[in-house]
């Protein structure tokens, strides 16, 4: 009896000790899951960030040519969504691998500091760097400069979105449901804005499949289907590739 006392109290001891360094030395990790990925009618608003986020990153994977999953693994990781746009634009631009860009810009502060020596084209991006922006500034700058390019929101479009309030996700998925629906983007972020309707039905009236939202933004960029986790798409390099 003596002995199994003893020898609970010495492991009673040691997991005391260890449990906390080993929790220490693991990383943080940002938790990106969603419990809600379809519409619910009861619950009409519950998938909405599921929908926004999933949206984004397929708009995000289709741009540069990269798989989604990587991203999504990325932001898991704790890489924040502002650094990734600019990294992955900067290294469109200038070749260098977009993972030295992020080391870069850890070791140097700013994303300016990290842009002088880089090619970049783009007017929004470009004066962005130039000026003392944000990194949240920039990388909205980035995404503009995308949607724009392909052709997802016109200037004015894009403009009044902004003034409007609209999130970079708002934006994106807004100009999915629209080409889907051929109706005005505006039409849709305003009636989610005066709240009488969720993303979820607006999807839902536009007869996109959530589960299909990845293959929906690649033929909306590209022109051509793409399945999903295809990463053969090459990605944007130059001013001229408006599509």
């Amino acid at each position: 009896m003596r002995f199994t006392t003893w020898r609970n109290l010495y492991f009673g001891l040691l997991l005391l000790f260890v449990f906390p360094a080993g929790a220490e030395a693991i990383p943080a990790i940002t938790c990106h899951c969603f419990t809600d990925r379809s519409y619910d009618p009861g619950r009409p608003t519950g998938a909405d960030p599921y929908f926004l986020a999933t949206t984004q990153n397929s708009f995000f994977a289709a741009a540069f040519g990269v798989e989604k999953k990587s991203i999504v693994v990325k932001k898991q990781k704790g890489a924040a969504a502002d650094d990734l746009w600019v990294a992955y634009w900067l290294a469109a631009q200038s070749g260098v691998d977009p993972e030295k860009l992020m080391q870069e810009r850890k070791d140097k502060g700013s994303w300016r500091q990290v842009a002088t020596s880089l090619t970049m084209s783009g007017k929004r991006v470009t004066t962005g760097v130039k000026t003392e922006v944000t990194d949240e500034e920039l990388a909205v700058a980035v995404v503009d400069e995308l949607l724009l390019r392909f052709r997802l929101h016109g200037k004015e479009e894009l403009a009044g979105l902004r003034q409007a309030g609209a999130t970079s996700q708002e934006m994106i998925l807004a100009a999915l449901i629209s080409a889907r629906s051929r109706q005005p983007a505006t039409q849709f972020y305003h009636q989610i804005s005066g709240g009488g309707t969720s993303w979820g039905e607006l999807l839902q009236r536009a007869k996109i499949d959530p589960a299909k939202i990845q293959e929906e933004m690649a033929e909306l960029v590209h022109g051509v289907p793409t399945r999903t986790g295809d990463s053969s798409n090459t990605a944007l390099r130059d001013e001229d590739r408006d599509r």
